[in-house]
């Protein structure tokens, strides 16, 4: 049992996640449904009664149900894995991108998945903290409802329906993320 566990604890190759995320994506499409974690909040928002009173959370909530389940699923998968299958094995990283992110002030990147000194509660009380956490996220959310989905929803969903607007969507993400990382991150990291 050990042995598995262990197993488990090691990041998988990409073709199983790849073959996974297909199975997965194969069965919403069988069964017409569509994913994305974006749309959760607008289910979650529709059950406690935000129709009422906004016509953008007024639908049938119950026929998302089963999405709910999916996000519960996650919740509970990333606790377990954190807890009972992390490894104890820093992140492997470039040196070269270790010395230029240690060159903006990051201490012992690579140790953890994200670094304390900026998500954290801690991290929150300094200037970098509040723009990479709060801003950031204000920004996400925003361009999530602006593109109208996430980048799972555009990117394994809509791709996989061949829908054009993911396909502008997600060119658009890779296009800000880029363009976010080399130009940027470098002046944030350095507040």
């Amino acid at each position: 049992m050990s042995d598995f566990i262990s197993w488990l604890s090691q990041p998988w190759p990409w073709y199983v996640a790849g073959m996974l995320i297909a199975a997965v994506m194969f069965g919403l499409l069988l069964f017409g449904k569509r994913f994305g974690l974006s749309s959760n909040l607008r289910t979650i928002c529709s059950a406690f009664g935000a129709g009422k009173s906004c016509e953008f959370f007024d639908f049938d909530w119950k026929s998302q149900s089963w999405n709910l389940v999916f996000v519960a699923g996650t919740i509970m998968g990333g606790f377990i894995a954190n807890r009972f299958l992390s490894s104890e094995v820093a992140i492997a990283i470039s040196p070269k991108t270790v010395a230029e992110l240690q060159s903006f002030g990051l201490l012992n990147p690579g140790a953890d998945f994200m670094p304390a000194s900026i998500f954290s509660f801690e991290g929150l009380t300094s200037l970098k903290g509040f723009v990479m956490i709060v801003v950031g996220g204000f920004l996400v959310g925003f361009g999530t409802r602006y593109a109208g989905g996430c980048t799972s929803g555009h990117a394994i969903s809509g791709l996989s329906n061949l829908q054009l607007p993911s396909l502008i969507a997600v060119i658009g993400f890779f296009i800000g993320g880029l363009f976010a990382t080399y130009l940027v991150l470098p002046h944030l990291l350095t507040l």
